[in-house]
């Protein structure tokens, strides 16, 4: 067996942890979390959301830590393609309103952001809320 049998070469090598990999299954109507998202329980479909895609090497899509590239760039293509993959998981996971009020935004990224600014807040609050509202019970 030569050396060259030994190491895959990078024709028939596929990185598995690279985020820019997409695996046969992966599909733009996937369902990744069982709940969609209707402007209730922000905090747990957000979670479910960091899970399904942490699974899939996805999580720099969301945060910004994997960014737009040049479009000049050999790497732009990959991004874009990834890009809306993840972007169509996140509008797949929403209730019809919120994804067509999201749904001209350029990245996962700035998907992410606006819902994160538009119902993390509302939560808390409604959190508050609830927890004034048993404390006034349990008096």
């Amino acid at each position: 067996m030569s050396s060259s049998e030994n190491f895959p070469n990078s024709t028939n090598f596929v990185d598995l942890s690279n985020p820019y990999h997409l695996g046969s299954s992966d599909n733009p109507s996937s369902v990744l979390v069982s709940n969609v998202f209707s402007g209730v329980g922000f905090s747990a479909w957000k979670r479910s959301m960091i899970i399904a895609l942490s699974s899939k090497n996805k999580l720099g899509f969301l945060d910004g830590s994997i960014s737009q590239s040049s479009s000049t760039s050999f790497t732009y293509a990959n991004w874009y393609r990834v890009n809306s993959m993840v972007t169509s998981w996140i509008l797949t996971s929403l209730h019809r309103n919120i994804a067509e009020s999201v749904l001209f935004l350029q990245s996962a990224h700035e998907i992410w952001k606006e819902l994160t600014q538009r119902y993390e807040q509302s939560d808390g609050a409604l959190i508050y809320q609830i927890q004034q509202q048993l404390y006034s019970l349990s008096q």
